[in-house]
């Protein structure tokens, strides 16, 4: 996308922040507690994570109707100051209209930004075709670039994911996505550096790379040209993780060993919610 003049739209601040080389951390909030928290440890953009966000609702990742999502991701954007991106999965269409009218929809809440995944949401076809999936990130593109409100639009290629770590047609969509309009490019669970610098020599837009154990660290992604790093759901288990901790152990041990996250998390918790 050419980027709009204005430095206060949040679409513009965003994508400046892309830049090979020095990525741009990316946490993935998942109400607006944890985005405000966020933002307020310096964070300069955030993102919505859709596992997080059904959790919250007692569901699992992929539950969430579009109205649910979006409105979710607008409640964030307006909770900060900083840009947020949506995950808005596979925009919940499978026809390329369909998914222009919820990338429409989401630039209109004042998200920064959102992504579009090659996602079937079959487990039998995981992936749509590869010349479907090009349709939709061009029909995704023409909504982002289009309105009246400026829109980053990130395009997923969900290969790995999904039991397929085949990196040419990995890459091969990637280029597609590039030609069909994207301005980020996504391949998550792509980890390992050999894979990441041939896909980096690829394409041309700035690349996001999912954290993983075992994945390089943030240093070494920066040194392989990396644009952004994106932890996806992970914190928002982590956080539940440490609760099933906390009331394991009262209920088990009956100690409250707790205490020493929530001295932890009290004061920066207080400065960021009195602000």
């Amino acid at each position: 996308m050419t980027p709009p003049t204005s430095s206060d739209d949040p679409a513009a601040r965003f994508l400046s922040l892309h830049v090979p080389g020095t990525p741009l951390l990316m946490t993935n909030a998942w109400d607006v507690g944890s985005a405000v928290l966020f933002a307020s440890l310096g964070f300069e953009a955030l993102a919505t994570t859709s596992g997080g966000f059904a959790a919250t609702r007692g569901r699992l990742d992929g539950a969430m109707t579009r109205d649910e999502v979006l409105d979710h991701a607008g409640e964030l954007a307006r909770a900060v100051d900083v840009p947020v991106s949506a995950d808005l999965e596979n925009c919940f269409a499978h026809d390329p209209a369909g998914v222009a009218a919820t990338i429409t929809a989401a630039a209109g809440l004042g998200l920064a930004g959102g992504s579009v995944e090659d996602f079937t949401g079959d487990p039998d076809e995981p992936i749509y075709e590869t010349a479907l999936a090009a349709e939709r990130v061009r029909a995704a593109a023409e909504a982002a670039h289009g309105g009246p409100h400026p829109f980053v639009l990130t395009a997923r290629a969900e290969n790995y994911l999904h039991g397929r770590p085949d990196l040419a047609d990995t890459i091969a969509r990637l280029q597609a996505y590039q030609e069909a309009g994207a301005d980020v490019l996504f391949a998550p669970r792509v980890v390992d550096p050999a894979e990441l610098r041939q896909l980096l020599g690829a394409v041309d837009l700035p690349v996001s790379v999912l954290v993983l154990p075992g994945a390089p660290t943030v240093g070494e992604l920066a040194d392989l040209g990396v644009s952004r790093v994106s932890v996806g759901g992970a914190i928002a288990v982590a956080a539940y993780g440490a609760a099933v901790q906390a009331v394991t152990e009262l209920r088990d041990e009956g100690t409250c060993g707790y205490w020493d996250l929530a001295a932890v998390a009290r004061p920066v918790i207080t400065g960021a919610f009195s602000r």
